[in-house]
């Protein structure tokens, strides 16, 4: 049974009548010990080290080799420089050395600054300089390489830390990759700013021990954009991330997974904060089995799932429609899959009831930011409501406030922004005391997001931050984008909203006015002109020449009216007849 002892309210934090009403499989009270966020990879190591931490692509890794490898890659960073409050970067997809790196930084003293590979040059040259990153680790592919090279030589970084894919590949996979991807491999510097994953771990693997403070002391800065488009690093401590696992473990545990012996796909990108902290650190806290795969390839998804017998997969909304509209679904065997965890976007109601229609299984939606490391809320197994984002993890408050007065708290079933205050929310925001100031009140993390909280403490989000769109659960500011296309010497204005999309939950579109009327210019060569300047997932649906764009009364472009012309063409492209 839960405890229901009397506790005072969180800083910030409102009285819990909801807990009458919290599912009995977990404890809202629980207490979670701040630790070093290595000590999730120490624990699991020295508690199970004959079990498999990661698979890769046939190659299984034990707990006792990925902890071996940690400290060989520790010692191997402190012999480069590494020290308490050094910040090195994580330019990776999802590989082994990712996950050695990771807890390598932190047992060094480091801090990790995850860079997403569908950054543009100027997106990590901009991250590098702001996160003052010092160190970079990456492959030797040529959808990596080259930029991770730019960043080299024109940002702060003064080293770059490369592996390949053949060292953590089965034999004889790894003797045949280079062969069968010779066109993929890129050409390396290598000269006195290249360091050799494989000679970073060419030692004794006793790292030097360092002491940390982990409430103090920062594991993670974890880029978001926010609630202005402008990018931030969310400081995460090694408190926050350290917990946040624990947190997410419980809930877990309270849906019947069991230690030692799931089995987790890791399709998500690993340096996203959803699937690192609800399949890595977890992973790593359960003791589980990781099945990692470097992108998501969907019916290499689905055969390994029924292959290798997977357990749980934790995904974005897209990842279980593509599955579902998948034509070799009824060829697949995914009866293992015991728990879905959806999160990083909305999902739709309709996605919920296809999946049980189709697979007999269940899906639960959770909910959290960047901003606290990322997890807030989960529905449980026990008691799921369709539409909500659950209920609050243990030692997590949601707070309703008034959507204009940030100090003024709503009542049950009243509508406004969602606040979230537990131990898992950052330090603030890295070199940024202004927006930090903004968005942390009173203890409370503003979201940004407009909802209402019910009587038995489920939260239901009715709205969100009003420009930024989510592509498959990944944020794309339309500031971005629009200053991309008045890069460009046609355009004159540009106007960037978000459209519905089947798979991918929104996607950008663009209106823009020429300079000339008569220019020739296309959507695609604009198109073509983008993809130099933004990530993949920036990069608009869509792109429409308007004569005239929408301005406010004092000049301003507008993009209600846009919003509201699209809105109108899909309610009539829906109208019988």
């Amino acid at each position: 049974m839960t405890s229901m002892r009397e506790e005072k309210p969180a800083p910030g934090a409102t009285e819990r009548p909801w807990l009458a009403h919290y599912p009995e499989e977990v404890d809202w009270n629980a207490h979670f010990e701040a630790k070093p966020l290595y000590a999730l990879a120490d624990q699991a190591a020295a508690e199970h080290p004959d079990n498999c931490a990661v698979e890769f692509l046939g190659k299984r890794f034990t707990y006792g080799e990925i902890g071996r490898l940690i400290d060989q890659a520790a010692k191997g960073f402190q012999a480069l420089g590494v020290r308490k409050g050094t910040h090195v970067g994580l330019y990776l997809p999802n590989c082994p050395q990712f996950i050695i790196c990771y807890f390598a930084i932190l047992k060094a003293g480091g801090t990790v600054v995850n860079f997403s590979p569908l950054y543009s040059e100027p997106e990590l040259v901009h991250q590098a300089e702001d996160s003052k990153t010092e160190i970079m680790v990456t492959l030797d592919v040529k959808a990596l390489y080259p930029n991770a090279l730019t960043v080299l030589k024109t940002s702060c970084v003064d080293r770059l830390v490369v592996g390949n894919l053949p060292e953590v590949l089965p034999f004889p996979k790894g003797l045949l990759y280079p062969l069968v991807q010779r066109k993929t491999i890129a050409e390396v510097e290598w000269d006195s700013f290249h360091t050799r994953f494989a000679d970073l771990i060419d030692n004794d693997g006793a790292p030097s021990p360092v002491t940390l403070d982990p409430h103090a002391d920062l594991a993670v800065l974890q880029y978001t954009g926010g609630t202005t488009g402008v990018a931030k690093g969310a400081s995460l401590t090694h408190a926050n991330v350290y917990i946040n696992a624990c947190q997410t473990a419980a809930w877990f545990q309270g849906a019947g997974a069991q230690m030692a012996t799931e089995r987790i796909m890791g399709v998500l990108p690993l340096f996203h904060a959803f699937a690192m902290t609800c399949i890595m650190n977890v992973g790593m806290r359960m003791a589980a089995e990781v099945i990692l795969h470097p992108r998501f390839h969907l019916d290499d998804v689905m055969v390994d799932i029924g292959r290798k017998k997977a357990t749980v997969l934790c995904g974005v909304p897209t990842m279980f429609t593509a599955i579902l509209h998948s034509p070799n679904l009824a060829k697949r065997d995914i009866s293992s899959l015991k728990y879905c965890f959806s999160g990083g976007a909305p999902l739709p109601r309709e996605i919920i009831k296809s999946w049980q229609e189709a697979t007999g299984g269940a899906i639960f939606e959770g909910y959290g930011l960047s901003e606290c490391s990322p997890v807030a809320t989960a529905n449980p197994v026990s008691k799921m409501k369709a539409g909500s984002i659950g209920l609050p993890l243990p030692q997590t408050d949601i707070v309703i406030t008034d959507k204009d007065d940030p100090q003024k708290i709503l009542g049950t079933g009243e509508t406004g922004e969602i606040n979230i205050v537990g131990p898992q929310v950052m330090k603030g925001y890295w070199n940024n005391p202004g927006e930090t100031a903004k968005t942390i009140v009173n203890g409370r993390l503003r979201t940004g997001d407009v909802g209402y909280t019910d009587e038995e403490g489920y939260t239901f989000i009715i709205d969100r931050m009003k420009d930024m769109i989510l592509v498959s659960g990944f944020n794309v500011f339309p500031r971005v984008v629009e200053e991309a296309l008045y890069a460009h010497p046609s355009v004159a204005e540009a106007i960037v909203i978000g459209i519905p999309d089947d798979y991918h939950g929104e996607v950008p579109k663009a209106f823009v006015r020429l300079k000339d009327p008569n220019d020739k210019v296309t959507p695609e060569e604009l198109i073509t002109f983008l993809r130099k300047r933004l990530g993949k997932h920036e990069i608009p649906a869509a792109i429409e020449f308007r004569a005239e764009l929408p301005k406010t009364l004092v000049g301003k472009l507008s993009k209600k009216e846009l919003e509201e012309e699209e809105r109108e063409k899909r309610e009539s492209a829906t109208q019988p007849g």
